[in-house]
């Protein structure tokens, strides 16, 4: 064989290596992404939330509230996002799952009963604008698919403002209160994305105000984002979060 076919045929076999190199390269992070849980043994929430301070916490920049009071999850098991039809969520979000769902104020560490399970309220600062539910449920070991989350938390305003909008998104299906009216319900299968839906004009009192998330998913992510949004559209910030 002359040097010249030799040249040819090494020059076609590192293309095939670096075509079967592609073609991993391609593949391997497709799988990873399918289950996060594979490519993250670090079972801890300090990379997405700081316990809650004492002192008050504006919203950020955008507007977006951080300070929450976050259930470990309720099992709630669930095959796929798609039955989270409008009666479907009535139904899991009205059933009294513990002691004063809807009216609980509930301190840091504060213990309910939900069945036969012992579930802690954990008072947090998210360090996204978003919540990020599956952090928080991995990251205590707790279960991250087929599940509930209960969300609490008061927003003290200076002054009564009207015709502000609560907006929200969620992953998946969520629905949400404001001093004990709901105000906004997402549901169906969906991916969280900020302001994906609007309330109808509600007003922030003056003082303390309350406001309570349910937020439910089969497979996949959990996450949430909540701000309100003044009449002219723009992001409300002058106001303080605390967690009681």
């Amino acid at each position: 064989m002359n040097s010249k076919c030799k040249k040819i045929l090494f020059t076609l076999g590192i293309l095939f290596l670096a075509g079967l190199g592609l073609k991993a390269q391609s593949v391997n992070p497709g799988r990873l992404m399918d289950d996060p849980t594979k490519r993250d043994t670090a079972r801890s929430i300090a990379l997405y939330f700081t316990p809650a301070a004492r002192s008050e916490k504006t919203p950020d920049n955008e507007g977006f509230i951080q300070r929450w009071l976050l259930l470990e999850p309720i099992n709630k098991p669930n095959r796929s996002n798609t039955v989270f039809t409008d009666s479907y969520l009535k139904k899991a979000f009205d059933t009294l799952y513990f002691r004063n769902q809807f009216t609980i104020l509930p301190e840091d560490g504060e213990k309910v009963k939900v069945g036969g399970q012992e579930l802690t309220w954990h008072a947090l600062d998210s360090r996204n604008y978003n919540v990020k539910l599956f952090r928080f449920a991995y990251g205590l070991n707790k279960p991250v698919y087929g599940v509930l989350f209960w969300a609490v938390t008061v927003v003290n305003s200076p002054e009564e403002i009207k015709n502000v909008r609560m907006a929200v998104g969620s992953n998946s299906a969520s629905r949400w209160w404001l001093n004990g009216k709901e105000t906004v319900l997402l549901s169906g299968d969906r991916r969280m994305v900020m302001d994906d839906v609007v309330s109808t004009r509600l007003t922030l009192n003056k003082g303390k105000n309350i406001i309570r998330g349910a937020v439910i998913n089969g497979p996949g992510m959990s996450d949430f984002c909540v701000r309100f949004l003044d009449e002219t559209g723009n992001p409300v910030k002058n106001l303080a979060i605390t967690s009681k």
